[in-house]
C-alpha cells in the first residue's frame, strides 16, 4: 500500500505542485527521555509509545488533522542538573509543549523552567501528586500515587491483611509518598502499621532492613514499598533469602520485564498499574498493532501510556483550535472523560493529575502477570499531598 508520505515523495520528485491544504503547520514538542540511569526502564518505553502514535498522526495528516508534530528529543541521563539544562534548551528552541521524564522529581525540576515561560509540561509517568504544585502548566498523565495507594489499600483490606510494614525512601517523592498514602488509607480501613524502614536510592544491601522486619512484633502479614529498580530486586532477594515469605505489594514501577524476570522471589507479588491488555480491549488490540508494526511487544504499561499522552495533547489541541500554549493548557485542564487506550482520563476538577482507573496485577514466577482487579479511588478516602 502506498502511504501518504510516499505519495508526497513521488509528487515532489515529479515536480508537481502540492496543494496548500495538504501542508500541515509545524507543532514543536520537546521530549525529555533518559537514555541512561535509573529512569531508563520507564522513559524509553514511554517515548517509544509516544513516538509511535505521533508518527501515526503525522502520517494521517498531522495532530488533530492539522499540525505536523516536530519532536525535539534530548537525553537527560536521569540527572537533575542535565534535566534543568535540557528544559531550558527546549524552551529556547521554541518548544510549545514539553513531555518530561517518568518521575516527579525531574518533572518538578523541569517545571521550574517551563512554568514561568507558560509552556505546558506533562510527565511521561511521574505519579507523585506534589509535582503539579509547581504551577498550573504542569500535568500528570498516569494515576497518581494517592489514587494508587488508596486502591491498593482497599484491596489489601479486602484480602484480609491487617498488619503492614512500610519500606520507603526519602530520596524521591515517589518512593516516599506512595507507601505513606497506602498507610494512611490502610489505617483508616482498620489496619495497623507495625513498622517502617528507610532506605537510600541505589542501596545495594537491604539485610539490615530485612533483619528489622524479621524482628518486628507483632509480625507483619504484609510489606508495602514503592521501590523501583535496582532497589526492589535487591530488597526482594534479601527478604526471600532470609526465609521470609511475607506478602509483598508495590507500586506501578514493578510493571517491568526486569522485575517479572526475577523468578520465584517475585512469585505472587501484587502491584498497582494503570491498565491491563485484556483480550479484545482497546489496549489489547493496540498491543497487537504495535507488535506487528514494530516487531517489539510492548511488555509494560509505559508504552501505551506514552501513546495516550500523544492523544491527550491532540484532544487538547483540537479543543483549543490552536497550538497556543495557554489555549492548549486551558483545554487540557478542562478535559472530562477523554478517550485513551490504556484507560480514559479526566483532568477537569482535578489538580491536573488525571483521574484514571487503577489496576491490581499479580506477578508469576514464570514472568507473566495476571489481571486481578480494577478500581477507582474513593474521593472521600483520597489522601492529600
Amino acid at each position: 500500500m502506498r502511504t501518504a508520505a510516499s505519495a508526497l515523495t513521488l509528487a515532489l520528485a515529479a515536480g508537481l505542485a502540492i496543494p496548500a491544504t495538504a501542508q500541515a503547520e509545524d507543532y514543536k514538542i520537546g521530549v525529555m527521555s533518559a537514555q541512561s540511569g535509573y529512569l531508563t526502564p520507564y522513559d524509553q518505553p514511554s517515548y517509544a509509545g509516544f513516538k509511535y502514535c505521533v508518527d501515526k498522526m503525522n502520517e494521517a495528516g498531522g495532530m488533530a488533522g492539522r499540525y505536523n508534530v516536530v519532536l525535539d528529543v534530548r537525553d537527560t541521563r536521569s540527572d537533575m542538573a542535565e534535566t534543568v539544562k535540557v528544559a531550558q534548551e527546549m524552551v529556547d528552541a521554541g518548544a510549545r509543549f514539553i513531555v518530561s521524564s517518568a518521575d516527579a522529581d525531574p518533572t518538578i525540576a523541569a517545571g521550574q523552567i517551563t512554568q514561568p515561560e507558560g509552556i505546558p509540561t506533562m510527565t511521561f509517568a511521574g505519579t507523585a501528586p506534589v509535582l503539579t504544585q509547581v504551577g498550573d502548566f504542569i500535568f500528570g498523565s498516569y494515576p497518581a500515587d494517592n489514587q494508587q495507594g488508596t486502591v491498593l489499600a482497599d484491596f489489601a483490606t479486602e484480602q484480609g491483611f491487617e498488619k503492614v510494614y512500610i519500606v520507603k525512601s526519602p530520596d524521591s517523592a515517589y518512593t516516599m509518598g506512595g507507601p505513606e498514602y497506602f498507610a494512611d488509607v490502610f489505617q483508616k480501613n482498620g489496619g495497623e502499621v507495625v513498622g517502617e524502614s528507610l532506605y537510600s536510592l541505589n542501596q545495594p544491601d537491604f539485610s539490615a532492613i530485612v533483619t528489622n522486619i524479621k524482628a518486628t512484633e507483632p509480625a507483619p502479614d504484609l510489606i508495602v514499598t514503592w521501590a523501583w529498580e535496582p532497589d526492589f530486586p535487591a530488597f526482594i532477594k534479601a527478604l526471600r533469602g532470609a526465609g521470609l515469605d511475607t506478602q509483598v505489594m508495590g507500586g506501578d514501577v514493578l510493571d517491568t520485564p526486569t522485575i517479572r524476570g526475577l523468578g520465584d522471589v517475585v512469585d505472587g507479588t501484587y502491584h498497582t498499574s494503570g491498565g491491563f491488555p485484556e483480550e479484545g480491549s482497546p489496549y489489547g488490540d493496540w498491543v497487537k498493532e504495535y507488535t506487528e508494526a514494530t516487531g517489539t511487544e510492548p511488555d509494560n504499561n509505559y508504552y501505551v501510556n506514552g501513546c495516550d499522552i500523544a492523544h491527550m495533547i491532540e484532544q487538547a489541541v483540537e479543543a483549543a483550535g490552536s497550538t497556543d500554549p495557554q489555549a492548549v493548557r486551558d483545554a487540557l485542564a478542562a478535559i472530562e472523560d477523554g478517550e485513551g487506550i490504556m484507560s480514559n482520563f479526566t483532568f477537569a476538577g482535578t489538580d491536573r493529575m488525571p483521574l484514571r482507573p487503577v489496576v491490581i496485577a499479580k506477578i508469576n514466577a514464570d514472568g507473566s502477570k495476571d489481571f486481578v482487579s480494577r478500581g477507582t479511588a474513593d474521593p472521600e478516602k483520597l489522601p492529600q499531598p
